[in-house]
């Protein structure tokens, strides 16, 4: 094998690993956008899985630290409640690699909600450690 050969197959090894390694940081990146597309469509059964052990909720002022269940049912009965129409991110905050911040309008059947959520990393994941849901009052 010539020298040119193998290091064309180094290269071509090397961009490989380069952009696997470069996908992972998007899909990553996106965790708020995955979430706030479960807000949009209520699926707490696929966002509770991004949910810490225990999660500091606090539903129009009604503030407690729940389980990682206790949240999900909270959060399903919500939902039923104000079934979600639509939902945009308007805030978020990436910058720091242990912790990400996000806040959405969700517009649901009866009402506007501001929803913001906090994620830190847990068990080197992201995991959301509070949800506040709070009327939109602009």
């Amino acid at each position: 094998m010539s020298k040119s050969f193998v290091k064309q197959k180094v290269m071509k090894k090397f961009f490989l690993l380069f952009f696997l390694t470069s996908a992972v940081s998007i899909v990553k990146a996106d965790v708020i956008e995955e979430i706030a597309a479960f807000m949009k469509s209520g699926d707490v059964k696929s966002m509770s899985g991004y949910f810490a052990p225990t999660v500091e909720l606090n539903i129009l002022g009604q503030e407690e630290i729940y389980s990682n269940v206790q949240t999900a049912i909270i959060l399903k009965d919500f939902f039923q409640k104000n079934p979600p129409k639509s939902s945009q991110i308007i805030h978020k905050v990436t910058s720091n690699s242990n912790y990400k911040f996000a806040v959405i309008l969700l517009n649901t059947s009866k009402n506007i909600f501001r929803v913001s959520y906090e994620l830190k990393i847990t068990s080197g994941k992201f995991l959301i450690a509070q949800i506040r849901i709070e009327e939109n009052k602009e």
